[in-house]
């Protein structure tokens, strides 16, 4: 576990050299790339929305805590190849503020693998499986696409994957990501998407915003 700069915790994974979240600020990352330049991009009042990279449920809490400010109703799928042990939870619990806690700790207690209500008008469902396996009877407004960086983990960066984000989004659909590398703009753009580079979070100059038009 690992302190970033805003005050919120994150993880350190030795194997792979490289950090669940941003040195800059975990939650001030995720913020601004999943919540302000997503979730509040989206103007829908039903809006349902993909993970790739549940991690430490960060970005489902966040989007939860917004939801409960402006009341539209959530469908959220999130899936995970290697979800984190309850010991880290408890550890990553303890540094939410006080407010928050019942919150984060009542996502990561809702069972996998089924439809679970983590709020009013905001269904979860975690899922535990390779993206490249994964398979869904719905389509969706919004993705997150927070797999690690391109350097780590490069073959959840590819053409292959981009289409499937493409497939599983509705018309006018949205996928933001923290990378602003070329190759992953011009991978996006290669499937269909029109790809924009907007500011990105502390630490980073740029940021990708791809839509399905």
């Amino acid at each position: 576990m690992i302190d970033t700069h805003d005050g919120s915790k994150s993880l350190f994974l030795p194997q792979m050299n490289e950090t669940y979240h941003s040195k800059f600020g975990a939650r001030t990352e995720s913020e601004h790339v999943f919540i302000n330049s997503g979730y509040q991009f989206v103007k829908k009042d039903e809006i349902n929305i993909f993970e790739v990279g549940f991690g430490t449920g960060l970005n489902v809490f966040l989007t939860c805590l917004e939801q409960q400010k402006d009341g539209r109703k959530i469908y959220f799928e999130t899936i995970e190849k290697y979800p984190l042990s309850s010991d880290l939870i408890k550890k990553i619990n303890g540094f939410i503020i006080p407010e928050e806690k019942d919150l984060f700790a009542r996502l990561h207690r809702l069972d996998w693998e089924r439809n679970m209500n983590l709020k009013e008008h905001f269904i979860l469902h975690k899922r535990q499986c390779d993206l490249l396996d994964y398979q869904s009877d719905i389509n969706f407004d919004l993705v997150y696409f927070d797999a690690f960086a391109p350097n780590k983990q490069e073959e959840m960066w590819s053409e292959k994957v981009f289409r499937k984000m493409y497939d599983l989004l509705n018309e006018k659909g949205v996928l933001v990501t923290y990378s602003a590398k070329g190759s992953v703009r011009r991978t996006m753009q290669s499937v269909g998407f029109y790809v924009e580079r907007i500011p990105g979070p502390p630490g980073k100059r740029e940021m990708l915003r791809a839509i399905k038009l």
